[in-house]
């Protein structure tokens, strides 16, 4: 297969391709997605025969992102999205749970919508800071 990019175009497929390798392998520990690791590493040792030698180093015999590419920003928008889903996540959670978990259907959705944009609110004027959990004393 042959794929023609840019240079601009190549470093952002660097970039999503480190973003969803990070997706799906950041939590997996020893269990890790090696297909995923193995096209990274690809990529990477790519960038560097390409003139982009600060984007990839060898590390236990394969060749990863590099230190200087993982921490020029990728993270930042990488905690963006987590930040935004978590909070999306949480709001439709909560919402659920006021209702009982009861099946949504199309007479409860703008309930359900209506609950979820209340817990946006909430949370972009406040956080997490008005969020408590009450302790059973005998749990």
């Amino acid at each position: 297969m042959k794929l023609e990019l840019t240079a601009k175009q190549f470093r952002r497929l660097l970039d999503m391709v480190y973003i969803g390798n990070w997706i799906l392998n950041s939590t997996r520990g020893d269990e890790r997605f090696a297909d995923y690791d193995e096209v990274e590493s690809l990529l990477f040792t790519r960038a560097m025969l390409e003139g982009m030698p600060t984007l990839g180093e060898l590390y236990e015999g394969e060749i990863v992102p590099s230190r200087a590419f993982a921490e020029g920003g990728i993270h930042e928008a990488i905690m963006e999205y987590e930040n935004n889903v978590f909070f999306d996540i949480l709001a439709e959670d909560l919402a659920r749970r006021d209702m009982n978990d009861a099946p949504i259907d199309e007479s409860n959705y703008a309930e359900l919508t209506s609950r979820i944009d209340a817990y946006i609110t909430e949370f972009e004027q406040h956080g997490t800071d008005h969020v408590l959990v009450e302790l059973d004393e005998h749990s």
